[in-house]
């Protein structure tokens, strides 16, 4: 999702067209680009924009726990920024669906329909864990830590997945609550 940028608070779809000179963009935008020479006539190429992964064993949620498990956990600077967000099954079934389509080419947003803000992120994972929801973490430690890739936490992203969507793609996770307990009765 990072071929986007910061959108603010505005919805968005895989129409968008985009000029920036974000990190983020730049690197999506080249990775697209050599994507697209394998293009041809009896090659179809599928751009896949993929939201933050979420699974039982690894990936971010894994990073996320530990400080959620000892109550520790809340938004990232003032929560307001939009994260795309997509279950690791639906991702699985997602591809294999683009896969299967013969006539599916372009980008494709592969996260949930329902975005969700930072901090109802936040509070739905530290809800479900049954743990309190009370330290932010400053935006400029994050700037600070990070540089140029604090945009990846920082960035405000609404997308929604409409071209998957059109074209009949149906998510079993498509709201943050039934993935985190779905995710976290796994992990258990």
């Amino acid at each position: 999702m990072g071929f986007y940028g910061d959108q603010q608070q505005h919805a968005f779809d895989e129409s968008l067209q985009v000029r920036s000179d974000h990190f983020s963009h730049q690197v999506c935008q080249q990775w697209e680009q050599r994507a697209l020479k394998a293009q041809s006539e009896q090659t179809r190429v599928c751009l896949l924009r993929t939201g933050i992964v979420l699974a039982p064993e690894g990936g971010a949620l894994k990073k996320m726990l530990p400080p959620y498990r000892l109550g520790l956990g809340g938004p990232i600077g003032d929560g307001q920024q939009y994260m795309p967000w997509i279950h690791m099954q639906d991702m699985v079934r997602a591809i294999l669906f683009l896969l299967e389509t013969e006539h599916a080419q372009g980008p494709y947003n592969l996260c949930a329909p329902h975005p969700v803000t930072n901090a109802e992120f936040s509070l739905t994972l530290a809800t479900t864990l049954k743990r309190p929801h009370l330290f932010k973490t400053p935006q400029w430690l994050i700037k600070m830590l990070l540089g140029e890739a604090s945009e990846l936490l920082l960035d405000s992203i609404r997308a929604k997945p409409k071209k998957l969507t059109d074209l009949g793609f149906q998510f079993h996770y498509s709201r943050i609550d039934r993935a985190f307990n779905q995710l976290l009765t796994a992990s258990q």
